[in-house]
């Protein structure tokens, strides 16, 4: 295969990766991008949302994964910390 030919297979697929990543970048979540674990802890930290879930039709953002992973064991619980601290700061 020539160098051409490689080339105009390679450039489309890394065109879509970069693409992909700039969509995940761009995502919107609840609390105005703030980590929904850091909320729950009473901790303000923003985030860029690329670590990210949907849950009950909403998107949460995170810090890192970890925070993703031990939200997901318990949502319910770590959502309505996240939302006591989130209203807390708006009426301040």
């Amino acid at each position: 295969m020539s160098s051409n030919a490689r080339w105009s297979r390679i450039l489309p697929a890394a065109a879509l990766l970069c693409l992909g990543a700039g969509a995940a970048l761009a995502t919107e979540g609840e609390f105005g991008n703030e980590c929904v674990m850091g909320l729950a802890l009473g901790k303000d930290i923003k985030t860029d949302c690329s670590v990210n879930t949907v849950y009950n039709g909403k998107t949460y953002c995170f810090g890192n994964e970890t925070a993703k992973e031990l939200f997901l064991k318990k949502p319910e619980e770590f959502l309505l910390k996240a939302q006591v601290y989130y209203a807390s700061k708006q009426q301040q």
